[in-house]
């Protein structure tokens, strides 16, 4: 599995001949002024929630590329809103099969709001699980004992955590979740875009050292390969 981080909560991942991507943000993050959105592509669009930094450019990507976006219930409705013609919704707790294997919804600690005001629904992280591998994206998320039960149901091959703090955990939250998820190799995200979320990058991974974590913090526009 290959990703591709395009800045704050943004990135793609190359399974099973599919390219998912998450949480679109882009044109708005000064960080990623290199990333040219319209160049992106896409199979799968994944929403963790309505926050604008998390879907900017989903319905534009979406309508380009003829990307399924797959989120909550409430977020797809305003997607579909925005002329998105393939969505599918889901919510906490609730796993699909699609062609690259198979998303399961789990809880994360936020609020979920849209661009335009209105209720964004329950935020969520996914675990992507298929022949290719597995991986978890907790989304915009607090630490929460919720996470022990991912590592009772899946072996995940990396995870992808928020680590700037103020609005989701920090480095030292993260690292805790990732020994809940049983997850020794992380990429972290949300962190650097705005003043609130500043890190120490060598602080930052100096915690999941002494954890004997990996953490991995890609440039923006970088591609690693996972497994």
């Amino acid at each position: 599995m290959e990703l591709t981080y395009y800045g704050h909560a943004c990135f793609a991942v190359k399974i099973d001949g599919k390219t998912l991507l998450f949480d679109p943000f882009i044109s708005g993050n000064p960080l990623a002024a290199s990333i040219n959105p319209d160049q992106i592509e896409a199979d799968y669009i994944l929403l963790s929630h309505g926050h604008v930094d998390h879907l900017l450019d989903c319905p534009s990507i979406a309508k380009r590329t003829g990307a399924m976006v797959i989120g909550a219930y409430e977020v797809i409705n305003w997607i579909a809103a925005q002329g998105v013609e393939k969505t599918h919704p889901m919510n906490i707790g609730g796993r699909r099969s699609f062609d690259f294997g198979s998303v399961k919804c789990v809880n994360a600690l936020h609020s979920s709001q849209l661009p335009d005001g209105s209720y964004g629904g329950n935020p969520m992280g996914f675990v992507i699980s298929g022949d290719a591998g597995s991986l978890y994206y907790a989304g915009d998320t607090g630490l929460t004992l919720d996470m022990k039960l991912i590592a009772e149901q899946y072996h995940l091959d990396f995870s992808v955590l928020p680590i700037g703090g103020n609005f989701t955990m920090d480095a030292e939250d993260a690292a805790k979740a990732a020994q809940m998820v049983n997850c020794n190799k992380v990429v972290g995200i949300h962190y650097d875009t705005f003043e609130p979320i500043r890190i120490n990058k060598e602080e930052a991974k100096a915690v999941f050292d002494k954890n004997g974590i990996t953490l991995l913090l890609p440039s923006v526009g970088e591609t690693i390969t996972l497994k």
